[in-house]
């Protein structure tokens, strides 16, 4: 079958196919678009994956604004896609509202919650990624100073940063965090501009480490880092390459692993939580030939040594959304 693409334009309507075959999963990819480089293009990478391997073709649509989730998981369930993946925790609400008139359509939320039958919520523990890579960027910072530029300041975001400053601090207990978020709107994940005036404010302060979790705004934070000769961290894909040599790591949720999985399942998708934790290998860092002279040995043994730690249990990060709190960090 040909590769069947929707787009939602800005006067919010659906152009899908006449006479398109049930059956084939639909994704909705959230604001930012599917070429962010960073949550979206993950799960694009997944999607793009599962159709080279089985030839089957699959309905898209990048929403531009925030009328247009409720009609997207609509006008997919009616067409008969199935299962529905939603990208992003602002899918939450609409598909907490969609999901039960269409009982025999499976929606997937990745970052999203829904206590609905039929939703199956992908979570990940970005938390205990976050602390590896923090623990990365205090061996590697030379002022101990360090920071993380966050997107929209949401729970998840706070997760990141929370786990991040954990690892951060078990390396180096004397060292500084510093934490901004870009703004408080879905704006705050599509403004390069802001992620790189934000990056210099923290340089200013003694940053030499910079942590970008912030979708498209990160591009911002990773180019200005390596503008001004210091470091970054990369988020959710592997971003060492747009910025060779000048990106520590990149700490990886594993977007396209959920995506590709959730079509493989098709319909026989079993509803619930799934969580995508490292003992899952759902979170991660990144090491390539961009990064390789940055990273040594012994960093690597050491973050390895935690993440087997993490994985048995004997080593418990804290997690921002279990009590909305962060013992290392003030927001």
């Amino acid at each position: 079958m040909t590769l069947m693409k929707s787009f939602l334009g800005a006067a919010a309507s659906l152009a899908l196919t006449a006479g398109a075959a049930l059956a084939e999963p639909a994704i909705i990819f959230d604001l930012g678009g599917k070429f962010d480089k960073s949550f979206n293009e993950a799960g694009f990478n997944g999607a793009e994956k599962w159709a080279k391997e089985t030839g089957g073709s699959y309905l898209e649509v990048e929403l531009q604004s925030e009328a247009q989730r409720e009609q997207a998981l609509r006008r997919f369930a009616e067409t008969g896609a199935n299962p529905v993946i939603t990208m992003g925790f602002a899918m939450s609400t609409p598909i907490s509202e969609v999901a039960p008139d269409y009982p025999d359509t499976t929606f997937v939320t990745i970052d999203g919650w829904s206590d609905a039958p039929n939703v199956l919520n992908v979570a990940f523990s970005e938390h205990e990624g976050s602390y590896l890579v923090g623990m990365m960027a205090a061996t590697a910072s030379k002022s101990g100073t360090v920071g993380f530029i966050g997107g929209m300041d949401i729970p998840l975001i706070r997760k990141f940063a929370c786990g991040y400053a954990e690892g951060v601090l078990a390396v180096n207990p004397d060292a500084t965090v510093i934490a901004n978020m870009t703004g408080t709107t879905p704006s705050a994940w599509n403004d390069p501009v802001k992620g790189g005036e934000l990056t210099k404010a923290q340089i200013s302060q003694g940053a030499d480490i910079v942590y970008a979790a912030a979708g498209g705004t990160g591009l911002g934070v990773l180019q200005t880092a390596a503008d001004e000769g210091i470091l970054s961290i990369g988020v959710d894909s592997n971003q060492n390459h747009l910025q060779s040599g000048k990106v520590l790591t990149s700490m990886l949720k594993r977007v396209d692993v959920a995506v590709y999985e959730a079509m493989t399942m098709g319909a026989d998708i079993k509803p619930g939580v799934q969580v995508m934790n490292l003992a899952a290998e759902g979170v991660g860092y990144a090491l390539d030939e961009h990064n390789a002279a940055l990273v040594s040995d012994e960093m690597k043994a050491a973050v390895d040594a935690a993440a087997a730690k993490i994985i048995s249990g004997e080593l418990v990060v804290h997690d921002y959304m279990s009590d909305d709190s962060c013992p290392v960090l003030d927001f």
